[in-house]
């Protein structure tokens, strides 16, 4: 047993998150299973009223109503990053063994399980789509980046091709902050990359990264470089996600090192976006530390014009994010797959 989140089952020797852990998330109306978490995000649930969509539907086309957000390694991560609004407290282990983990499969078994639990909670509301509901029982979309780093889940490339074989996949995307870039290139070299990899890049000097970050690897600086460095050689879309928090990242001094980073890794699109003063972050931020808009606009537009190869593509002014393209490395925004869907 760690000190901290997570037990080992007796008999079958699975990892499992502690039972007092497990209810803490359950009440904060997360689905739970073994070592894996799943919730309805924010615009998921707005979307079931047709009241807006997750900035990814208006970048890339996902169908926000008919998206999965877990976590295969849901109290497992190698940083604590300060802005991260995850109960963080509760993790501890830095492995996953193989043998201790459960499989693909029974992972989305049992995490389908609880999510529809948390959906058919929503049709008692008229306001509800009904046929948004039934739709949405029935993922198109994996975001795989819930709780937690994924990247630590040992069978990540199994879960990956598991997904991709399900009827109604049309796309995954995973979120990595880059402390396994072993697993990087597993997924590389088993043909399981996701449709879109993201990269957290939250700071452009290793100061700024141990401030924010927080790792516990003493290697962290150089993992997460060797990530960076893979982005223009891994044969799926890339994305470096930056989340600037006032007094860490956001000062006119980064731009250059920012502007020199992407432009030397190279990834087809840049998200930059403010950090929001919500959930267990709001402990150790300010509501102070968030950005506007126009301060977000004002970034990009910089790195833009130092990067040269990156263009604003699009934003969301409600989510305080803009987005970037690589010019050099054009591909088109959309995910194919969901040409002609809402």
């Amino acid at each position: 047993m760690s000190c901290s989140g997570e037990i080992i089952d007796g008999e079958e020797q699975l990892i499992q998150i502690r039972p007092a852990i497990s209810a803490q998330l359950k009440k904060a109306k997360y689905g739970v299973s073994d070592h894996s978490t799943v919730e309805l995000c924010h615009w998921t649930k707005k979307s079931f009223k047709h009241e807006g969509n997750c900035y990814k539907h208006k970048f890339y086309g996902i169908s926000t109503h008919r998206c999965m957000e877990f976590s295969p390694a849901g109290m497992h991560c190698e940083n604590r990053c300060v802005y991260c609004w995850r109960p963080m407290e509760f993790y501890d282990s830095l492995e996953m063994k193989p043998e201790q983990v459960a499989e693909p499969k029974e992972i989305l078994t049992k995490l389908m399980a609880e999510r529809k639990k948390l959906i058919n909670g929503y049709y008692g509301d008229s306001r509800n789509d009904k046929q948004r509901l039934d739709e949405s029982l029935l993922p198109s979309h994996y975001a795989i980046s819930l709780s937690g780093e994924p990247t630590m889940y040992p069978k990540l490339p199994e879960l990956i091709k598991y997904l991709n074989s399900l009827q109604t996949t049309k796309s995954i995307f995973l979120v990595t902050n880059g402390q396994e870039p072993d697993m990087i290139q597993r997924l590389q070299d088993e043909d399981a990359l996701p449709t879109q990899l993201y990269l957290s890049t939250n700071a452009a000097d290793y100061k700024s990264f141990l401030k924010i970050n927080k790792p516990k690897y003493d290697d962290s600086w150089e993992r997460w470089n060797r990530t960076l460095g893979m982005l223009k050689h891994l044969n799926t879309r890339t994305v470096l996600r930056i989340t600037l928090i006032r007094g860490y990242n956001d000062q006119k001094d980064m731009i250059p090192l920012f502007a020199k980073m992407f432009r030397e890794s190279s990834p087809h699109f840049i998200e930059i976006k403010s950090y929001m003063h919500i959930g267990r972050s709001t402990n150790r931020l300010e509501h102070s530390n968030m950005l506007e808009m126009e301060e977000v606009k004002q970034f990009s537009e910089q790195i833009t014009k130092q990067s040269k190869i990156f263009s604003v593509m699009d934003e969301s002014f409600v989510s305080r994010i803009s987005i970037l393209q690589n010019n050099e490395r054009f591909i088109d925004r959309w995910i194919p797959s969901y040409a002609n869907t809402s």
